[in-house]
């Protein structure tokens, strides 16, 4: 507070001298000043126009200063106000029993006006800087609170959204495919009735390749809305590493085989993880495709894994090709990586369904380069604890 903003003070005190001597005094300062002889009457007038600070005598009569700023302070309004006693009485007890009632200084009498007006400075200043920080932390509150509201209603919008996604995403799924039945139905038909040839070969190998590549990129793509929007329908259980590891491998064969590529056996342990059979297979599935796509032809993809330690860890590694190092880092983003920018070729969705399958069951998957060339794909795998590693042999027993 200063003279600009002329501050409001009020003087309470029984003596109408000394009343008169501290208004005259505060005025010259610039200071808004009422002067009351009578705590009741000063409460009464606080209450209706509370001022900026109150100097406070003690001893008065029928209220004394203690009962006048024990008033105060049992007022939430009136409670912020500084309380600054002007007395008589220099006793520690006394000064001690100001402090203890709310007062926030305490002047002893007679006094200097120059240390009054210092005193009265300072608390001001601090009052003003409370209101300030309190309006800013009300101004915040509801800012937040506010913001507490939009965030609640946009989730709930997208809790909706996520929901019609979904449901749109199976309904085109179910009809996009009934059509494309019948177009790929024809095609084959078409296609298989040409008279044989080279050309006709290549067109019905080419016919096949995009055939699978549509039906899987409606599968990936079904697969990767379920697990962003329904992750909770995926429950956990034991799962038994090697069974879904050669299950990958014999559906990686055939590409294997076109593409005269050889997939090593299996150097790996019976071991259980957390997670879905099905899904893990798919996981698997996708990259040793990947490893494959980065293999050379008379190379072969090796896979092994440490079974006894948590988290379980799978390499997968293929050699020929590497991934260009600014492709590193978003190689399991969604469509990040362009078939003109792998050597690999088109990868389209296969390892980011892997990276998401994974990380649904708190694994993790990443990629390195091989010196030679090659790619190294890095499985961690939450290992199962003993009750899952008991449901996981009885698993192995009853497959076997």
């Amino acid at each position: 507070m200063n003279q600009e903003t002329q501050a409001s003070i009020m003087v309470v005190d029984d003596l109408p001298a000394n009343l008169k001597l501290m208004e005259t005094m505060l005025r010259t300062q610039g200071f808004g000043v009422r002067s009351f002889p009578r705590g009741r009457m000063a409460l009464a007038a606080a209450g209706q126009q509370p001022p900026d600070l109150i100097l406070l005598d003690i001893n008065m009569p029928e209220m004394n200063g203690y009962e006048v700023c024990e008033r105060l302070k049992s007022d939430p309004l009136l409670a912020p106000i500084p309380v600054i006693f002007l007395s008589a009485l220099n006793e520690t007890e006394d000064k001690v029993k100001a402090l203890r009632c709310g007062g926030v200084d305490y002047i002893s009498k007679p006094f200097q006006f120059e240390e009054v007006k210092a005193r009265v400075d300072t608390h001001l200043k601090l009052y003003s800087l409370q209101r300030a920080a309190q309006f800013e932390n009300e101004r915040l509150e509801h800012a937040v609170a506010a913001r507490t509201t939009e965030l609640a209603e946009a989730i709930q919008r997208l809790k909706i959204l996520d929901r019609s996604k979904n449901e749109f995403l199976n309904v085109i799924s179910h009809e996009f495919r009934t059509p494309l039945n019948g177009l790929l139905g024809v095609g084959e038909l078409v296609l298989y009735k040409l008279p044989a040839s080279p050309e006709s070969d290549d067109l019905r190998k080419m016919f096949k390749q995009s055939r699978q590549r549509i039906l899987s990129m409606l599968d990936d793509a079904m697969l990767l809305t379920q697990i962003d929007v329904e992750r909770e329908r995926f429950a956990a259980g034991p799962v038994n590493l090697s069974l879904a590891l050669k299950r990958a491998v014999v559906l990686t064969t055939e590409l294997a085989l076109s593409r005269q590529v050889r997939i090593a056996p299996l150097a790996c342990e019976d071991g259980i993880v957390v997670g879905e059979e099905k899904l893990f297979v798919k996981a698997f599935h996708a990259l040793l495709e990947t490893a494959v796509k980065f293999s050379e032809p008379g190379q072969t993809v090796r896979i092994a894994c440490t079974s006894d330690s948590d988290p379980i860890v799978v390499t997968i590694d293929g050699y020929g090709k590497t991934i260009p190092m600014p492709q590193l880092s978003k190689f399991f983003d969604l469509f990040s990586i362009s078939e003109t920018s792998t050597a690999g070729g088109d990868l389209g969705m296969r390892p980011s369904v892997a990276h998401r399958i994974l990380e649904l069951f708190d694994g993790a998957v990443s990629v390195t380069n091989l010196d030679p060339s090659g790619i190294r794909l890095t499985v961690a795998l939450k290992s199962g604890d003993k009750n899952l590693q008991e449901s996981g042999a009885c698993l192995v027993s009853a497959l076997q």
